[in-house]
């Protein structure tokens, strides 16, 4: 089972799912997610929606899946070169389908793999909506295992390798989970990365915060701090995450 945010107007429904659609469509692009073992969810569409593309003329999107955060921040720049990445080579497939099927493929592509290595040039832009169940009973699929649990990539290595790749005044942007704030916090500083911005996602009004949006860059700099919430306690969206989410969800 999981947990997906299904809109109707301005109307969402916090809902649990047997199973997901394999055609997921945006406003501007529709995304296949039926062999990628991650499927469209709120994470990216809100690091996609949320992270600063301005300036941005190479991006790279660790762990793509299938490909969406790549293909929102090739609606949101106009000039950018996105390349995603992943281990799964059902999810590249996909990914790439997906990508020569949007008005972009031109600006798009997505090889198989494995970021711990990685070491193709420089970026403008790192996002990543990285695995983040660090324990627990791992998913029976080698390719969710991978996905979703740190097994393969570590926030230690993931940050170290965005800081390696990152051009000149470059910008990393992930979302984890709330609970591993303080160790996100020891990597951001254990590299020398400064906390640019930094909203916390509470579901519903009057929840407890259970997502972050992370914008690190090299140095010190002054963070700017933010609360975001998806839904009032009638569930239907805030106007705030409306307004993020406006040029992508159907209306």
């Amino acid at each position: 089972m999981a947990l997906l945010w299904f809109k109707s107007g301005f109307i969402a429904t916090f809902v649990v799912v047997m199973a997901r659609e394999k055609v997921f469509k945006f406003k501007r692009f529709a995304v296949l997610n039926d062999k990628t073992a991650m499927k469209v969810g709120t994470d990216g569409v809100l690091l996609g929606a949320w992270c600063d593309v301005e300036n941005a003329s190479r991006v790279l999107d660790v762990g793509t899946g299938c490909g969406l955060i790549a293909l929102m921040v090739a609606q949101r720049n106009s000039q950018a070169i996105i390349h995603g990445i992943d281990i799964d080579a059902n999810a590249i497939d996909e990914a790439r389908f997906n990508f020569n099927a949007s008005p972009w493929g031109g600006r798009l592509s997505a090889e198989v793999a494995d970021f711990n290595s990685y070491n193709a040039g420089s970026y403008d832009l790192i996002v990543s909506n990285p695995p983040f169940f660090t324990n627990g009973v791992l998913p029976p699929s080698d390719s969710r295992t991978h996905a979703r649990h740190t097994t393969t990539l570590t926030y230690e290595s993931l940050l170290s390798r965005c800081r390696k790749l990152l051009t000149p005044g470059g910008r990393i942007a992930i979302v984890t989970p709330a609970d591993v704030e303080l160790a996100v916090r020891r990597c951001v500083v254990e590299q020398g990365l400064g906390l640019n911005r930094f909203t916390r996602v509470v579901p519903v009004d009057g929840a407890p915060v259970k997502r972050l949006l992370w914008e690190l860059v090299v140095g010190d700099v002054e963070t700017m701090v933010s609360t975001l919430t998806i839904s009032g306690k009638d569930r239907s969206y805030t106007k705030q995450y409306r307004e993020l989410t406006c040029d992508f969800y159907l209306d």
